[in-house]
């Protein structure tokens, strides 16, 4: 997968929310800068680029449509409280 669909993603879930860049940056990738490197073209990891699609997917609003272009991971389980 490449950085540009993390963007599209990005772009799409802070419009759908009233989220500034920054802010979903923080809680998809816990760096309010990393989403601003992407779209400079800066690269990540494998593993980054996937806990941050899983993320994307675990936190997707209901009432917005995921992008059919990109490939959407199955949702994390949750696990009970106890």
């Amino acid at each position: 997968m490449e950085t540009d669909c993390i963007v599209e993603l990005a772009e799409a879930f802070a419009s759908h929310c009233g989220l500034k860049l920054s802010t979903v940056s923080t809680y998809a990738a816990n760096d309010g800068k990393w989403l601003d490197g992407l779209k400079g073209n800066a690269s990540c990891t494998l593993r980054k680029a996937s806990v941050v699609i899983r993320w994307f997917s675990d936190n997707w609003p209901s009432d917005l449509e995921w992008p059919a272009d990109i490939p959407r991971p199955k949702k994390t389980k949750q696990k009970r409280a106890a």
